[in-house]
């Protein structure tokens, strides 16, 4: 069975990370340690024992996370907690393909419970749970609810959340209400310094001073911008417990925190129900018929939405982010509960003593040349990626994004010609 990793086992885990090496588990082999492996790589997560591919290493909840805004102001509909998805599958399906007359059979494979939705009785925030509601308003909601239905545009949080949205266009990475809510916690919690120094042991360097990067929200270009954002972040939420981290450089180290180890969160009621359905014991041509429904809906739904067609959001992982990149990843972050709780899995054979590593890249740009991933993780994660993938090809050709994608639209209009 994979470890399940509680708050109060990561806080233990994080609070006594100088002591070298550390395991997550109270007196038994949770199957994973975190160990300090110096500068400038810093720490690392092994495996104690051998995984398979395909196992499930660690689970784990977020300290904080946050549906990114636009993919809310779309109409994506996700709990405002853990962001499970409040639509259907059929409303889900009908609304991304623009036909609100598709209907779906099988309603017992969507996983949506309508019936347990909930509402902040102050605000417009929706939940998919009351435990869901009551956890978020004991560890931020009761400071940044807006205490109104009707958003005040001349609200400092709204104002901030609009900006962000001016700067930050789909497809979107990072979210500004996750540093609020990061603030928000620290401001309701009961143990003020511990939880700052719970989010302070996460990365939060802004510049790699040996390489002489700098993170890519932080460019010269971005300045006047994250002063702004700064001063609304400071009108909203001003503290004497979070001041330090309003000042302009402790802003910069906030955002610089959440670029570096935002995880990405997907979740998607149609996903689920899909899966369902394949599970189900269905005769051969009913089963022909269903997955002919099922590749049709997808063709509409890449027509109409292209690539956005999940819940998007991100959140900040203990364990999550103690691993280490790679070009070639043994293990990868999947969200197999349709909400916010992450439970990393083996993607090749695991020998106890391995460090366990995940792609920082998504499968595109994953794909792309040595030269074009070096350029991306410098860019967002402040290192020089020496992975024994891309140290094996030193030698290839240092081909741009912009030139691959290039022969890419080359090579796809080679293959147009030759289907005419």
């Amino acid at each position: 069975m994979p470890v399940v990793v509680s708050l109060r086992q990561v806080q233990q885990l994080l609070s006594v990370m100088a002591a070298k090496e550390v395991t997550v588990g109270e007196g038994q082999d949770s199957g994973v340690e975190v160990r300090i492996i110096g500068d400038p790589i810093g720490k690392g997560l092994f495996a104690t024992r051998n995984y398979k591919s395909g196992d499930v290493i660690f689970e784990e909840r977020p300290l904080v996370s946050c549906q990114f805004l636009w993919n809310a102001a779309y109409g994506y509909l996700a709990c405002d907690f853990c962001m499970r998805p409040l639509e259907t599958a059929e409303e889900n399906a009908g609304r991304l393909a623009q036909d609100s007359q598709l209907s779906l059979p099988y309603p017992e494979c969507c996983d949506t419970r309508r019936d347990t939705v909930v509402e902040c009785p102050h605000c417009d925030a929706s939940y998919c749970s009351r435990e869901c509601r009551e956890s978020a308003w004991n560890q931020y909601h009761r400071t940044l609810c807006l205490r109104t239905f009707q958003p005040d545009p001349t609200h400092p949080l709204v104002m901030l959340q609009e900006a962000w949205k001016q700067m930050h266009y789909p497809p979107e990475t990072a979210c500004i209400m996750l540093l609020a809510r990061i603030l928000a916690t620290v401001r309701q919690a009961e143990d003020r310094e511990g939880a700052t120094a719970l989010f302070l042991q996460f990365c939060h360097r802004t510049v790699n001073e040996e390489e002489e990067i700098a993170h890519k929200l932080l460019g010269a270009e971005f300045q006047n911008q994250l002063e702004a954002l700064r001063a609304l972040m400071e009108k909203s939420l001003w503290a004497p417990e979070v001041q330090h981290w309003l000042t302009p450089e402790g802003f910069r180290s906030l955002v610089a925190l959440v670029g570096t180890n935002g995880q990405g969160i997907g979740t998607s009621p149609l996903s689920r129900w899909v899966r369902n359905c394949d599970s189900l014991n269905l005769p051969p041509h009913e089963r022909q018929i269903t997955d002919t429904l099922i590749e049709t809906i997808y063709q509409q739904l890449e027509k109409e939405a292209g690539g956005f067609l999940n819940n998007e959001g991100s959140g900040l992982y203990p364990l999550q982010s103690s691993c280490n990149h790679s070009c070639a990843p043994n293990a990868m972050p999947t969200f197999p509960y349709n909400n916010f709780h992450l439970a990393m899995t083996a993607v090749r054979d695991i020998t106890s003593g391995d460090e366990i590593c995940v792609s920082y890249l998504d499968e595109c740009n994953l794909g792309r040349s040595r030269h074009s991933r070096i350029a991306i993780l410098r860019e967002n994660y402040l290192f020089t990626c020496r992975c024994a993938k891309c140290e094996e090809q030193t030698g290839d050709p240092d081909v741009t994004s912009e030139e691959e994608m290039d022969d890419e639209a080359e090579e796809e209009d080679e293959a147009e010609e030759d289907d005419e």
